[in-house]
């Protein structure tokens, strides 16, 4: 059983930055196959890739829409994935939801591409 857990959704202001975490935890979940990846899903709309980390080699992968602005890391010796997201916009609010696919990094892009899901965590940017 693999689980996920993201914190560190909160309230901020435009402009301001934040850093999301996921916790991943699991007997079987077998680190070095799998790729991690950050979502967000906004009311009534898609849920949407934002970026993904290889766990073997911390190769990464953003969407467009986000690139040089939002960073993913990870701390292996902590088995958590990070979403450092920096000058926030009020349409960066949403639920940020981490997950785990076993797909290649680079064609890891859609959510049907993983495997597992955390619970998500809310981020409220207000103007």
């Amino acid at each position: 059983q693999v689980q996920l857990v993201e914190s560190g959704g909160k309230l901020v202001q435009a402009g301001g930055s934040l850093r999301l975490s996921c916790a991943a935890s699991g007997r079987t979940f077998s680190f070095s196959r799998y790729a991690l990846g950050w979502f967000r899903q906004a009311p009534g709309k898609d849920r949407e890739f934002l970026a993904t980390i290889s766990w073997n080699n911390g190769n990464t992968h953003y969407a467009d829409s986000v690139k040089g602005r939002f960073t993913i890391s990870r701390d292996t010796t902590q088995n958590t994935v990070y979403l450092e997201m920096n000058t926030l916009k009020p349409e960066d609010t949403a639920v940020y939801y981490c997950a785990a696919s076993l797909k290649r990094l680079r064609t890891a892009v859609k959510a049907y591409d993983y495997d597992h899901w955390g619970q998500g965590t809310q981020v409220t940017v207000s103007s």
